[in-house]
């Protein structure tokens, strides 16, 4: 069943444990197509930004070492937080990733990882 972005990433924020912000983001821009969640301590907007610049530098690193591998994930741990970056592999999603922050406290990152996954299989961009 193929779901828009702001379903998918109502979904994440109800279905995820420990979420506390979403955003589908295009990394060729650094737009968010959309975000839910965030607050005064998450600016999702920044944080699309921001991670936009850490999926090219990794994406041009794998293009440099050879590497023939398609990347799933990037995990960021910080003290109290997991961001979480899902490229999207499906033919629509090229360019995009999904974004998900979570409390580290409240958070089962396998269970994060599997959802997101998930999500993204339905998600019709």
């Amino acid at each position: 069943m193929a779901i828009n972005i702001e379903t998918a990433l109502k979904e994440a924020m109800t279905s995820i444990e420990g979420a506390i912000g979403a955003a589908l983001v295009d990394y060729t821009s650094g737009m968010a197509l959309g975000t839910v969640g965030g607050g005064k301590d998450l600016d999702l907007t920044v944080a699309a930004a921001g991670n936009t610049d850490v999926v090219r530098a990794k994406v041009r690193t794998m293009e440099m070492l050879g590497l023939q591998e398609e990347i799933e994930d990037i995990l960021i741990t910080l003290g109290t937080q997991y961001h979480l970056i899902r490229l999207l592999t499906g033919r629509n999603g090229k360019g995009m990733f999904l974004y998900l922050a979570l409390d580290r406290s409240r958070a089962n990152l396998a269970m994060a990882r599997h959802q997101l996954k998930t999500i993204e299989g339905g998600l019709e961009v």
